[in-house]
């Protein structure tokens, strides 16, 4: 081979790259790009746009950070516009490239653009497809994709026992590409997209690109040493380390899931090793398992009955849907997380799982509806962890049961001083806990006194939330 074309995609590192990898062993010289594709951006079909402000900066910022670390090896990362297809396709042709090298991934949109991709090539140019986004390689899984167990723990435990995670791979210290145009990294003024609301309340101030993943991880592992308490914090809801928040990066492909592997493991040789260390681990299994979910089912995941073919009857009510959105079911709980999420592109894993139960075991609302406005906001949103999480807690999904999460309850568990609600509604500051998360329950007196009237401060529960509890409670 002389010259292959190096497609990026949702694989924006160096290290452990086994596209990157492959595709300097085959040739001297590589041809790397990274196609934005006005489809990523435009309204689902379930409402909301399929790209926000803070997932775009994110990406954007990823892109210009892995140009930056191609330069300083010799080379240089193109961007361009367009439909991949078209776009990978005329660069393999203007080059004279004998390969298209790129990640495969296993949700129904990305296998299509590989398709595409593949079929648009000139005469001659061949396609490598590399998988690189999961801890565990499919070829390695103990049982093939298309057989594995539909249930999260005996899939696990097979993979425990009878696989392997493979080394991860090393940067290369050189990348050379041929002289071309490279093409700017567009701003979100020419996505169409404002730049999002700054707020000191969030969490972390999530930087996109490899650089950054790699001092998150620092951070998070060894210079706070989190890693040892990281099961007993991880519920938490507010501050940057009681979880290791990596997974903005993983869903960029900005860090491999076996770096972090790795890493994890020398913590464990140079620290401690024990229950909350493993279950980071844990964690990217529990990835893993969605992906490899994905490539078994496909699109029976984005369908209303889901991989089970269960059948409920769903809402299609878009004002119960708008206020669940926006923040204004009048359920403080449910509304701070709403709020966060808009403010910032991010939410805890205690949080979605309480606004996702809420939305569709609470108001009866199409979870897809849910899933898709989640696809726009997050700033780590992954296709497979995404809509597979929505559809275990619809009930159409992997591991499903006829559960719920009481978010009355779980609030007073999780955020018992109130300090969480009144962080992200700070019009219910001034009321103590127990009516923090319960202001319907105010009397007149109380309410004058406290200087917070329900309905004119803070919305009324769009549902009487208690009865409906109890409702579920008796099912």
């Amino acid at each position: 081979m002389n010259t292959v074309v190096l497609w990026f995609r949702d694989d924006l590192r160096l290290t452990d790259n086994p596209t990157l990898t492959a595709a300097l062993e085959a040739v001297d010289e590589v041809v790397p790009v990274y196609v934005v594709d006005p489809q990523r951006r435009r309204t689902s079909r379930y409402g909301p746009r399929k790209l926000g402000a803070h997932r775009a900066r994110f990406r954007l910022e990823s892109v210009r950070d892995l140009r930056e670390s191609i330069r300083t090896r010799g080379g240089d990362l193109l961007v361009r516009e367009g439909r991949p297809a078209a776009v990978v396709s005329e660069l393999a042709e203007r080059v004279d490239a004998d390969a298209v090298y790129a990640q495969t991934k296993p949700a129904t949109e990305e296998r299509a653009d590989t398709e595409a991709v593949r079929a648009a090539l000139p005469d001659g140019t061949t396609f490598h497809g590399h998988w690189t986004h999961t801890l565990y390689h499919p070829d390695d899984l103990p049982t093939p994709v298309g057989g594995i167990d539909d249930t999260f723990t005996p899939w696990r435990h097979e993979v425990e026992d009878d696989a392997s995670v493979r080394d991860p791979l090393e940067p290369p210290e050189s990348i050379r590409t041929p002289e071309l145009e490279s093409g700017d990294v567009p701003t979100l003024a020419d996505l169409g997209l404002e730049e999002p609301p700054s707020d000191d309340r969030a969490v972390l101030a999530f930087e996109g690109g490899e650089t950054a993943g790699k001092r998150r991880v620092e951070r998070y592992l060894w210079d706070r040493d989190r890693l040892k308490t990281y099961k007993q914090t991880r519920n938490g809801l507010l501050g940057a380390d009681y979880s290791s928040k990596f997974s903005p990066w993983l869903a960029a492909g900005c860090l491999s899931p076996r770096w972090i592997n790795r890493e994890v493991a020398r913590y464990e040789r140079e620290r401690v090793a024990n229950e909350d260390t493993y279950w980071l681990v844990f964690e990217l299994l529990w990835r893993d398992f969605f992906q490899f979910q994905f490539a078994k089912y496909g699109g029976a995941f984005f369908t209303e009955t889901g991989i089970r073919d269960v059948k409920k009857r769903w809402r299609r009510d878009r004002e119960r849907f708008r206020r669940w959105a926006d923040g204004e079911t009048g359920v403080p709980f449910v509304d701070a997380n709403m709020r966060e999420l808009e403010r910032t592109g991010y939410l805890s894993n205690r949080g979605r799982q309480n606004v996702a139960s809420f939305l569709v075991d609470a108001l009866e609302v199409d979870w897809r509806w849910g899933a898709a406005h989640f696809e726009r906001h997050l700033v780590d949103y992954d296709v497979a962890s995404n809509w597979g999480n929505w559809a275990y807690q619809a009930g159409v999904g992997n591991d499903s049961r006829d559960g719920y999460f009481d978010v009355l309850w779980q609030a007073d568990r999780y955020d018992p001083d109130a300090e969480y609600v009144t962080t992200w509604l700070p019009e219910l500051e001034g009321l103590p806990s127990e009516y923090a998360h319960w202001p319907w329950r105010l009397d007149d007196d109380e309410s004058r006194g406290y200087g917070v009237e329900p309905g004119v401060d803070y919305p009324r529960p769009m549902i009487d939330v208690e009865d409906r509890f109890r409702e579920l409670d008796n099912r």
